[in-house]
């Protein structure tokens, strides 16, 4: 149990797997999100949460200097599966999801050809195989201490921006993450390169999650995704190289 004065995040010996990351090495299942024996759980008291087992310690020292300046920094979207992230891309593109613009403003799919649709989808969710969620070393984050009674929270530019109700603490935060960060955390999309959008609210752990990223590769793609239900999967092996290049790698 690890008290931070705000809240309490509990983990157990029976949440970490028989895993141990040898020189940051992983194989396509953990790429891919197609495993969870590299994580372990976090309860918060409101929903468990799923990270990679070797960010659980710098993590909540992050937490317990964020309550020192009265913030109460939680994870809203932690691990993620291969097989959710393939659920959520698949209800974007039928129109069970909304797809946004750069500034979380619906747009309509249907006046988009098929790449045009990847590419405006790209900007926010990730390719399934893809995604640095699968990895358990990112997540998003909020400020649980700035939300009143039935906020819901919506991971959009304007909650952490300007006088967003989590821009102080991401404020504050700027100052403890980076290329420079002592804890090893940063901001992988902080800035619009015209690929993935600017997404303050996401956290990457770099010690490991770089190490992974090198290993990702487009062949390990187009292997997980044979025989999955993708839509439009011809048009994103037809341009995969370049989802690749503006969407994956940075």
């Amino acid at each position: 149990m690890v008290t931070h004065g705000l809240y309490i995040w509990t983990f157990t010996q029976q949440t970490l797997p028989n895993y141990k990351c040898t020189e940051n090495m992983a194989d396509n299942d953990i790429l891919t999100g197609s495993t969870e024996r590299h994580l372990c759980v976090l309860d918060s008291g409101v929903q468990p949460i799923k990270v990679h087992v070797e960010v659980v310690s710098p993590f909540t020292e992050l937490q317990a200097r964020a309550a020192l300046q009265g913030f109460d920094l939680r994870i809203c979207s932690g691990f993620r599966s291969f097989d959710r992230q393939l659920h959520i891309w698949n209800g974007k593109l039928s129109g069970l999801r909304p797809v946004v613009d750069h500034r979380g403003k619906p747009l309509a799919l249907e006046t988009l050809d098929a790449w045009e649709q990847i590419q405006a989808l790209l900007r926010w969710s990730a390719l399934p195989g893809t995604s640095r969620h699968h990895w358990g070393t990112d997540f998003d984050i909020y400020d649980a201490a700035a939300m009143p009674e039935g906020y819901q929270i919506q991971l959009t530019p304007d909650e952490v921006e300007g006088g967003g109700i989590f821009a102080p603490m991401h404020n504050w935060l700027d100052s403890c993450v980076g290329s420079d960060s002592e804890l090893g955390f940063y901001r992988p999309y902080s800035t619009d390169t015209g690929g993935v959008a600017p997404e303050r609210w996401h956290l990457s752990y770099a010690p490991i999650a770089d190490a992974y990223a090198q290993q990702l590769g487009a062949d390990v793609i187009v292997q997980r995704l044979e025989g999955t239900e993708l839509l439009l999967v011809d048009t994103v092996i037809e341009h995969l190289d370049e989802i690749f290049q503006r969407f994956v790698q940075l």
